[in-house]
């Protein structure tokens, strides 16, 4: 009888792990590998109309051919790249740095993940299963929109529809 279970159970365990997948969202910092998110092809080379009024050259400076991919996407999507403000969003800027603004704030921010996801990543090793180490980081900052949308409902502002809430 026990020669016949044995089998099984180890059956059922393979067919259990290779259901299993690893998460996108894994914050393991262990992996060494290149980041190809990093890498940016270059424009192609153009030769210019004339070679005498070619900007002088700035060694690890910027170049024609870098890319932009900020000011790409831009106009890609219609938009104008400009620099500094526009005069059309100087009263949007104006209302949100109403507070102060905080010229470090990315900076800020990273430090503060940083130090998040290391007091995370202290027992995040000891795990019988494999986990979504970011879902179980951030869980508590996520927003449950069915929730929100209740609040809100509640209070008699008008919300469009949502898809049905899966439990």
């Amino acid at each position: 009888m026990r020669f016949a279970i044995a089998p099984i159970l180890l059956g059922s365990a393979l067919l259990l792990t290779a259901c299993g997948d690893k998460p996108l969202h894994d914050l393991d910092a262990r992996r060494r590998g290149p980041d190809e998110f990093l890498v940016l092809p270059n424009k192609p080379l153009e030769a210019p109309a004339n070679y005498a009024e070619l900007p002088s050259p700035t060694p690890g400076g910027a170049n024609r051919t870098d890319r932009n991919p900020q000011a790409e996407a831009i106009v890609a999507l219609g938009g104008r790249v400009t620099e500094g403000i526009p005069a059309s969003e100087g009263t949007l800027v104006t209302a949100a740095s109403r507070y102060g603004v905080d010229g470090d704030i990315r900076t800020t921010l990273a430090t503060e993940d940083e130090k998040r996801r290391k007091r995370a990543g202290l027992l995040a090793n000891i795990k019988l299963f494999p986990v979504d180490r970011y879902a179980e980081t951030y869980e508590r900052d996520a927003l449950n929109p069915y929730r929100v949308q209740r609040i809100y409902r509640r209070a008699g502002v008008q919300t469009p529809s949502a898809p049905p809430e899966y439990k």
